[in-house]
């Protein structure tokens, strides 16, 4: 019992568990802000790989649509509706329920 006692009349421990108490919860950078920051960087590391993929898959299409013939042609005909001499194009557009 005197043990627990001078334990808790300890001013070093009092000071290293009020330390403790104030760095985990009521400083700038407490648990919460950790986790929060660390939500945030998962997010944007997420978004970054999203890109990064995205502009390879744009970098290879405009590559394939300068250099490729047949890629060219699917273009002109999807977008532009474009056709050759000896064909007919019949556009079917969808009508929006009211």
């Amino acid at each position: 019992m005197e043990r627990a006692v001078s334990l808790v009349k300890n001013k070093f421990l009092i000071a290293g568990l009020a330390f403790l108490v104030w760095m985990c919860f009521f400083d700038r950078y407490d648990f919460a802000t950790q986790y929060g920051y660390q939500k945030e960087r998962n997010k944007l590391q997420y978004e970054k790989e999203f890109y990064t993929t995205e502009i390879d898959n744009l970098e290879k299409s405009i590559k394939d649509a300068q250099y490729n013939p047949s890629e060219i042609q699917r273009i002109a005909r999807e977008k532009y509706k474009m056709k050759k001499d000896n064909e007919d194009i019949y556009v079917i557009s969808e009508v929006a329920p009211k």
